[in-house]
């Protein structure tokens, strides 16, 4: 990149205790000129139509969620969400590319641009790479271990969103290790994972006879993290009648069992987590706005996997030391950890650690995976020298050498896409087939063992059409 470009490539990683963040508008041009701006964070910014968007463009011709920008260390980040009428940066249709100032980027009927408005600011980063069982090395994740370190000193509610697979779980495990709470009780509540009818019975308690089948009073939840942390995961499945009760008792500090009459303290710290939107759910009216602000007190976003790629290697071995015996990365193929970093993980860590496990138990499979993908005719697409990123900035200096850098660029990206799902439709089929042979078919003892559901299991063998000689 060449001229202003520099100036918002200021993120760097390494022994610094901050970094500076400039201050960027991504500026929105409609039809007749209304424009729209918004501030570019390291936070991901979400440009479409739709109510939960950080940037919302009414435009006929942009979708829901039409595209991100994130700022990186390399620069701003375009990347289309798969919209229906694309995502041009010039002629050139881009899947994810490098957005300089002053270049233009096409959505719909609306033109996205890059803006340098006022002064920098400091962001500060944590001097460790760690923050409990969670690892980052990434700016992103050291300024996200930063905001942690000073919230986990407090009693202050947090609120952690995140797509599922980021580590909701282990940073609330964290917090509360660094807590002045960490020798109370830590209580683990899913609502995902619960029946809606006994989501209230769970938190506030019961008394004997309140309901067929409670023999005995029990306390609640939020009784049983009394002196310590309550992590309530998956928030956003919490039935919207419960959610006042819930308000009141976060308010009030005292619960009422179900079934009793009689109001009781606790002094407990509730860390909620969701995947959900909760601000479009506010705007759906399906997520009560009170109780959103009541539990955004610190809200934090987890990033994703594809947005800290940086942490990949170290997370690998990580999940290499984990397993038994210790492996290392040199026990993994050559040329994995290329495969590796070009995945966008839709799973996250998550789907990260399974992966690793999978190399290690299957490492013939992974072998003849990676000479799919590393095959001479899509070797180039794994590069990440070259591509989008670098054809965004060549296309701003000149229309010819950008028309045809652009259109490889394109060509590359697409093959990308084709090599991935090979891998992971290959790999996935013998996968799956393998455990089921090991399980005598069985999908209980095959989900199990893997570490997923049954109906997962149940869709991969439809998906697959694994029948017969294939699961026994």
């Amino acid at each position: 990149m060449g001229g202003d470009d520099t100036k918002i490539c200021t993120l760097t990683d390494g022994e610094e205790t901050s970094v500076v963040l400039p201050s960027a508008q991504v500026v929105a041009t409609l039809p007749h000129n209304v424009t729209r701006e918004a501030r570019l964070t390291m936070d991901l910014m979400v440009v479409g139509t739709g109510p939960e968007c950080d940037l919302i463009v009414p435009d006929a011709r942009v979708s829901r969620r039409h595209c991100e920008l994130k700022l990186t260390r390399r620069g701003v980040v375009l990347r289309d969400l798969g919209s229906k009428n694309g995502t041009f940066i010039g002629e050139i249709p881009v899947m994810e590319a490098i957005l300089p100032v002053g270049a233009v980027a096409t959505i719909g009927s609306t033109r996205l641009s890059i803006a340098l408005e006022g002064a920098p600011s400091l962001v500060r980063l944590s001097t460790s790479e760690r923050f409990g069982e969670a690892i980052g090395r990434s700016v992103v994740m050291r300024a996200l271990f930063a905001q942690l370190e000073r919230a986990a000193a407090t009693s202050e509610t947090i609120l952690l969103l995140g797509e599922s697979g980021t580590g909701k779980e282990v940073l609330a495990r964290a917090i509360h290790a660094a807590s002045p709470r960490r020798d109370g009780p830590l209580v683990i509540f899913d609502c995902s994972a619960v029946a809606p009818s006994l989501v209230e019975a769970e938190l506030f308690g019961h008394t004997r006879g309140a309901f067929t089948g409670a023999v005995a009073p029990h306390a609640g939840l939020l009784e049983q993290a009394d002196g310590g942390t309550l992590f309530i995961d998956e928030l956003g499945e919490l039935p919207l009648d419960l959610q006042p009760k819930l308000l009141r008792a976060l308010e009030a500090r005292q619960i009422r069992r179900v079934g009793s009459s009689e109001w009781r303290s606790f002094d407990a710290r509730v860390i909620a987590a969701t995947h959900r939107d909760l601000r479009a759910r506010v705007a759906e009216g399906t997520f009560r706005q009170d109780l959103y602000y009541r539990l955004a007190v610190v809200e934090v976003r987890v990033p994703a996997l594809r947005e800290r790629k940086d942490d990949i290697p170290a997370l690998v071995e990580r999940f290499l030391a984990a397993q038994s015996p210790p492996r290392a990365l040199s026990d993994l193929p050559p040329n994995v950890m290329d495969v590796l970093l070009s995945h966008d993980w839709p799973g996250n860590v998550r789907e990260l650690r399974n992966m690793v496990s999978r190399l290690v138990i299957f490492p013939d499979l992974a072998r003849e995976a990676l000479g799919v993908a590393l095959a001479p005719s899509r070797v180039e697409a794994a590069r990440p020298a070259r591509g989008a990123e670098a054809s965004a900035a060549e296309r701003a200096e000149g229309p010819a050498a950008g028309t045809a850098e652009g259109g490889l660029s394109a060509l590359l990206q697409m093959q990308l896409h084709e090599a991935r799902d090979a891998v992971v439709e290959h790999f996935e089929r013998r996968y799956i087939a393998a455990k089921l042979r090991e399980h005598g078919g069985n999908v209980s003892r095959t989900a199990d063992a893997i570490g997923v559901s049954r109906q997962l299991v149940y869709r991969l063998i439809e998906r697959y059409g694994l029948r017969g000689a294939e699961r026994a």
